[in-house]
């Protein structure tokens, strides 16, 4: 399988941003479209090509199919994309507060 070409060209702060916006709950895969042209597809295997297996199939379990990760599937009223108690993600490792 090759590497779409948008991903290959980003750097690893937008690497590293596009991971933490994936984790995050309340970061619609649209978000990332519209910052990084990225479609959900192509954030996947962004993902599976980043992390270990373990933590990618873990990942997807947990936003396969979750209505605030899924804009069409959000309730009207949803409009933060980031809970205020998010830790930073840097080079792909949570720091410590």
């Amino acid at each position: 399988m090759s590497i779409p070409a948008i991903i290959k060209n980003l750097s690893v702060i937008d690497t590293d941003r596009i991971i933490e916006m994936a984790w995050e709950d309340r970061t619609p895969f649209d978000a990332i479209k519209a910052q990084f042209g990225l479609t959900e597809q192509n954030v996947i295997d962004l993902m599976r090509r980043q992390m270990k297996l373990s933590s990618f199939k873990m990942w997807r379990a947990r936003v396969q199919g979750r209505q605030t990760k899924h804009t069409k599937l959000q309730v009207d009223g949803t409009d933060r994309f980031k809970c205020n108690l998010q830790r930073q993600i840097t080079l792909n490792k949570i720091s410590k507060r």
